[in-house]
């Protein structure tokens, strides 16, 4: 036992069953919603059903949101040239309506710049009104998503594409607006637009150049400024200062730039039928759907991991619903549609800025709605002060950030350049559609060259054979693999280096056939991943050795065969072999197999200090082990090992205190549900004590026997009956004086103080078992008749769960439940 970790008091231990809080409800927690202080449904109830809770973090950050998506909507309306009141109407219903009924509470929803290239798109070719329609189409066929619960197939698409997607989009809105940023005018091809550079950079308005260069230095150097007035005026997004910025640029100069001019809500365009070939309409349908499902659900997968690493989040936020989220979205893109307004989107700057206010629940969506709406109402003498070069400057910021150096990397490292590359190109080039179904033609194209190719090689290294695959292992590559494996002489130490992820079942076979037979020729195999972690495979018939519970003078695996060579050459024997340093090569093998596996668990452990449910008392003979006879592992039990599974009666122990520390360690302090005291058949001790002779000289061993001559006394009682285990009558002497033996220090531990209190408040329980190790078989102890002891049998389906507490003295009956 350890007394050095960290331990819980018993203040903050385990809550007594027998309190009167709700399984649900911590203690000291607040009383439920609407509920009275003492936590009952009354008066309070009535009226606060409709009164609403909007927490003030949530508050503030509506603000935060809507400070940034308010100069951000109006510059990606005028990016795709629809109205400029599109652009709010959008980010208001967005927030509203998909902020309400959507299924990430955390996610900001609104006209994104993903969608401008498309909105321009169809606005060129139908028209607004009629692109209005096409939204609404949109949004049903997200309702129809949704019903269908295919939310989750849109992550498969490869994160190469959407970046690719993503990035080609930012290409052609800053190439568009690069020419309002000039005083010019953007065509509607991106092409078209990289052609006219250099007669726009030739043809500059200074004022509007003068405008965007304040707009843009005041976006990138925001973020920067240094020091406590840096922290403090951070607190403004850098999107509304830089607009700010310019806008009073342009007033107090009186500059000739064209300004925001938002017409009367009266004359405001609302949707109309489309005119034009059915199956360009069914297009545009089918594009708006795709970019705004693929960049919400990508969006909301990301709000979540945000939302998670918070570490001053006192409110659990639930992760992101995200059949309920496409729903919400088309639900907004219906209402945004019907209302004129643009396509809606989860948009991923927007959802950063209010998961990094601090916000807890949808109503800081919702409110940034409000207040969208709000704005669009009573401010708009000041929204037209807003010079359309500043907007624009912000738009192409935005759309150069699409293009993330992040985002290239990742798909470098995972050598998926080649998608990303051709996907971008053919959005830019060709359109988004397009481009999306050429990077999936290269991205399937790739991962077949990948499954299909690949290289083997075999060299020699220091007197061992290196045999390397590189690549995926599919039956193509088994008679290159065979080639290389049969060239390798017989008795020679090998080692296989697998760098791949996959490995099919004729390659899987073809190894280990050769891997049995090099084995019985008397060589070495290793079998090793990329990073040269060893690559465990099932254990043939032929070595069940390798099983982790084989004791060590069964071992063989991984030793020299009878006869074979050892490193210098000189032939190993049985008995050197037998006689060998078995603790080292046991951790070794631990270091190389099992670490491995439990390192993340144990380190989860030393972090957080122990905490088990369960005292084990059990013997210290060698052929127990806990672990494997409970199916327990690291952090479960307590566990506590002497020679006979003895509990000293208090004061018994003269010069050792030992069990009592730890029974006291286990109970007050790690406050552990219960205490199992387990004997085994055949025990020594148990041996020892019938075969005592009251002259023998006093050894510590004999000195530590004398705890169990109460259980000798009991079995020699005409007061207590002969245990009887599953129906039948014990084997013999030791038999019956191990399992009285159970009984006896089950009464030992109820003289202890600490276990007395706890049982007394019922929050302990205490537990007898018995291991008869030649059957592999354990026993439960239960109560029944107070006059008997019996040991009944529970059969292998019986529920080992139902654990009951040892009756009174005499009240006795082990249950055995196989593993």
């Amino acid at each position: 036992m350890s007394a050095c970790a960290p331990t819980r008091t018993a203040r903050s231990g385990r809550t007594p069953r027998t309190s009167r809080l709700s399984r649900f409800q911590r203690p000291h927690s607040p009383p439920p919603e609407g509920g009275d202080p003492s936590g009952r449904p009354g008066r309070f109830n009535r009226f606060n059903r409709f009164r609403p809770h909007i927490a003030g973090v949530d508050f503030s950050a509506s603000i935060a949101v809507f400070l940034i998506a308010l100069p951000l909507s109006l510059g990606i309306a005028l990016a795709t040239g629809a109205p400029l009141q599109a652009g709010l109407v959008a980010a208001a219903v967005g927030g509203i309506v998909a902020g309400r009924f959507g299924g990430s509470p955390l996610q900001v929803s609104g006209p994104a710049a993903g969608l401008t290239v498309v909105t321009a798109d169809l606005i060129h070719k139908f028209g607004w009104r009629a692109t209005c329609a096409i939204t609404v189409g949109a949004g049903i066929a997200q309702l129809g998503l949704a019903a269908l619960r295919v939310a989750r197939s849109a992550l498969a698409v490869s994160p190469a594409i959407v970046h690719g997607m993503l990035a080609g989009i930012g290409v052609t809105i800053a190439a568009a607006q690069l020419h309002i940023v000039l005083g010019g005018t953007p065509q509607s091809e991106t092409v078209d637009n990289v052609r006219g550079l250099p007669a726009q950079l030739a043809d500059v308005h200074p004022a509007d150049l003068a405008v965007s260069a304040l707009t843009i230095a005041v976006l990138l150097l925001w973020p920067r400024l240094p020091g406590r007035f840096g922290r403090g005026v951070r607190k403004v997004p850098a999107a509304l200062a830089a607009v700010a910025a310019a806008t009073a640029l342009a007033s107090f100069t009186r500059m000739h730039v064209p300004h925001v001019d938002l017409p009367s809500w009266s004359s405001h365009a609302l949707p109309a039928l489309p005119e034009g070939p059915v199956l360009g309409i069914a297009a545009g349908v089918l594009t708006i759907t795709l970019v705004t499902s693929v960049q919400s659900l990508l969006s909301a997968v990301a709000v979540d991991k945000l939302a998670a690493a918070r570490k001053d989040s006192r409110t659990a936020v639930p992760r992101s619903d995200l059949d309920r989220e496409l729903a919400g979205q088309g639900a907004a893109n219906i209402v945004s549609g019907a209302l004129g307004g643009l396509p809606v989107a989860g948009v991923a700057v927007r959802s950063v800025a209010n998961v990094s206010a601090g916000a807890v629940s949808r109503n800081s969506t919702m409110l940034h709605g409000l207040w969208i709406v709000l704005a669009a109402l009573f401010l708009v003498p000041v929204l037209d002060l807003i010079p359309l070069p500043a907007l624009a400057a912000l738009v192409m910021v935005v759309g150069f950030q699409m293009v993330n150096i992040t985002h290239i990397r990742s798909v470098t490292r995972h050598r998926e350049v080649l998608v990303y590359a051709v996907t971008l190109a053919g959005v830019v080039f060709i359109g988004i559609l397009e481009g999306v179904a050429l990077g999936i033609a290269v991205a399937v194209a790739v991962a077949l060259h990948r499954l299909t190719r690949t290289r083997i090689t075999r060299e020699e290294r220091d007197g061992v054979q290196l045999v390397v695959a590189r690549g995926q292992l599919t039956f193509l590559a088994v008679p290159r693999l065979s080639r290389a494996l049969h060239q390798i002489p017989q008795g020679a130490h090998v080692v296989v280096e697998l760098d791949g992820s996959f490995m099919d079942h004729a390659a899987y076979e073809s190894l280990q056939d050769w891997q049995t037979s090099h084995l019985a020729r008397g060589g070495r195999v290793e079998i090793t991943g990329r990073a040269g972690g060893r690559v465990a495979g099932p254990a043939s018939a032929s070595h069940a050795c390798c099983r982790p519970w084989t004791p060590w003078r069964n071992h063989s695996c991984g030793e020299p065969h009878p006869g074979a060579a050892d490193e210098r050459g000189a032939r190993t024997a049985p008995a050197e072999r037998s006689t060998g340093h078995r603790l080292a090569s046991g951790l070794s093998a631990f270091q190389r197999n099992t670490a491995p596996l439990v390192r993340g668990e144990l380190a989860r452990l030393a972090r957080e200090g122990q905490q088990p449910s369960q005292l084990f008392l059990t013997c210290a003979d060698s052929r127990l082990v806990t672990s494997m006879i409970t199916a327990s592992g690291p952090g479960d039990l307590f566990t506590v090992r002497n020679v006979g599974n003895l509990v000293p009666l208090p004061g018994a122990e003269s010069r050792d205190d030992s069990v009592a520390a730890a029974i006291e360690y286990a109970v007050d302090v790690l406050r552990v549900d219960s205490i199992t005291v387990c004997g085994h058949s055949g025990c020594g001790a148990m041996q020892a004590l019938l075969n005592s002779s009251p002259g023998a000289p006093q050894t510590p061993l004999r000195r530590w026997l004398r705890h169990g001559l109460p259980s000798l006394e009991r079995m020699a009682s005409k007061h207590h009956a002969w245990a009887r285990i599953s129906g039948r009558l014990p084997a013999d002497a030791v038999e019956q004086l191990c399992l009285t033996n159970v009984v006896q220090q089950l009464e030992h531990l109820r003289a202890h103080e600490s276990v007395a209190r706890r049982l007394a408040d019922g929050t302990l329980e205490l537990h007898g078992m018995y291991f008869h190790v030649g059957e592999a078989q354990a026993y439960l102890l239960t109560g029944h008749d107070p006059a008997d002891e019996v040991f009944d049998r529970v059969d292998a389906f019986d529920r080992t769960d139902a654990f009951r507490p040892s009756g009174a003295a005499g009240s006795s009956a082990l249950e055995d439940s196989r593993a």
